[in-house]
């Protein structure tokens, strides 16, 4: 097989990624039709079917799923060298992919991308907001630099770097901010207003009460933070939401904070890498300018005391 091409590999990992011929063709900035070509020709060179083909969308067959595997690590070791490459030639950082999660990103991003254009001039940022299973299949093919997520992730292949612990605060009603904070065990009796399944925080928050399998009545599900105070607003239940979210989420919401006795529900706020990446020492400057900015938000949030003692 001397005619595999790496524009070849790239168009195949899309179409694996996207299921779509359409979407796939957008994302690689080609026409659909060139794409189906080159998919084409490459399974001729292969010698086998890579997809299943249906009016809707394509499904990888046996042998496509085991070649994706192997084109994900030809890819990404490409993407490598020239990570190697742009960091033996400069010290600084000229582009860089983040990701970052929805509990963090809206929060803490505007500060991390003011911060990291102060450290490094020039630099190329771009950003993309998922959960933390997603974010960690892009890092392992290469579509990110790092991640901005609550750690543990426990991934083998990633290195992970503590930045800063946060505390979990209680949302009320306004009208309740006066009553005692509830036990753990009591607000497992309470109507509460989590995060869709998926996102790492709803599992924290079950943890710190203590829920495993909980009856439908008992909890209700919002799609992000803001859902979730609003709805608390308006007299639908409770909730737990991190510190940093609290400036934003309670500004224009009719609701109390509430800080819980110690031991305090907490998360650790980290970066991870590919274990294998050569910008290493780059990203470890990229996670003190991360560490600035989330300090320096911490010191308005405890000047402007937003949160309840």
């Amino acid at each position: 097989m001397k005619n595999l091409t790496l524009k070849q590999l790239r168009y195949f990992e899309a179409l694996a990624r996207d299921g779509r011929f359409r979407r796939a063709a957008d994302a690689c900035a080609i026409s659909q039709p060139a794409l189906s070509m080159q998919i084409k020709e490459l399974e001729q060179e292969l010698g086998n079917e890579l997809f299943e083909r249906s009016a809707r969308e394509v499904k990888l067959t046996p042998f496509g799923q085991t070649f994706a595997l192997r084109v994900r690590d030809i890819l990404r070791a490409v993407d490598e060298l020239g990570e190697l490459a742009r960091a033996s030639r400069d010290s600084s950082l000229a582009r860089l992919r983040i990701g970052i999660i929805p509990t963090i990103a809206p929060y803490l991003l505007p500060a991390i991308i003011n911060d990291l254009n102060k450290s490094f001039a020039g630099i190329q940022i771009e950003v993309r907001e998922t959960q933390t299973g997603k974010l960690v299949q892009e890092l392992a093919r290469g579509q990110l630099d790092m991640a901005i997520v609550a750690l543990p992730v426990s991934e083998p292949s990633l290195t992970e770097l503590e930045l800063f612990r946060e505390e979990f605060v209680l949302v009320r009603r306004h009208e309740d901010g006066e009553k005692p904070v509830p036990e753990r065990e009591a607000l497992r009796e309470m109507r509460l207003l989590l995060l869709e399944e998926g996102h790492c925080f709803r599992d924290q928050a079950l943890s710190f009460c203590n829920i495993g399998s909980a009856r439908p009545r008992e909890i209700m599900e919002g799609s992000s933070l803001s859902t979730l105070v609003q709805m608390v607003g308006a007299g639908i239940g409770i909730t737990l939401i991190p510190e940093m979210a609290v400036p934003v989420e309670t500004r224009s919401a009719h609701v109390s904070i509430s800080r819980f006795p110690s031991p305090q529900p907490s998360r650790t706020i980290g970066m991870v890498w590919r274990n294998s990446t050569p910008m290493a020492r780059q990203l470890r400057e990229v996670a003190e300018a991360v560490r600035r900015s989330a300090e320096t938000m911490r010191g308005v949030m405890d000047d402007g005391r937003p949160v309840g003692a």
